[in-house]
């Protein structure tokens, strides 16, 4: 009787290439078949992702600062700030969850949700930058 393990090992190899490939093959600009159309959505949701990031540690800079020159017993921008972002991530999670019920096991269900991801994080970046620049904004 003969192995499957090459079969097997082949198959599974296949695929963890495969997604690694797919960065050098889609184009973005033009996606064409739903995989790609997903793909690209998540993308964008990661660079959204990425902005995000950059604005948090900007915002968060500009709550240390005002915490720097409260008197104690008034400090807390930072924390409020911490804790209003770890509200916002599972918010963000549950209501691209709800939106992808549109398309509920279908092929499309990943990419709502992925663009949505990439619009509510677009806002909250927003949010963020706008916090970080005070009130001279």
């Amino acid at each position: 009787m003969k192995s499957l393990a090459p079969l097997v090992l082949g198959l599974w190899g296949g695929l963890a290439i495969g997604p690694a490939g797919a960065q050098d093959t889609v184009d973005c600009d033009a996606p064409v078949t739903q995989m790609e159309m997903t793909y690209c959505a998540e993308q964008d949701w990661q660079a959204a992702d990425a902005d995000l990031n950059t604005a948090y540690n900007a915002a968060m800079a500009a709550m240390r600062e005002t915490d720097s020159y409260l008197p104690d017993n008034l400090k807390g921008a930072a924390d409020a700030l911490r804790s209003a972002q770890r509200a916002w991530i599972p918010y963000r999670d549950a209501a691209c969850a709800a939106y992808g019920y549109q398309a509920r096991g279908g092929s499309m269900e990943p990419m709502l949700i992925y663009a949505c991801r990439a619009d509510l994080t677009r806002q909250r970046t927003g949010e963020l930058m706008d916090l970080a620049g005070g009130l001279e904004n």
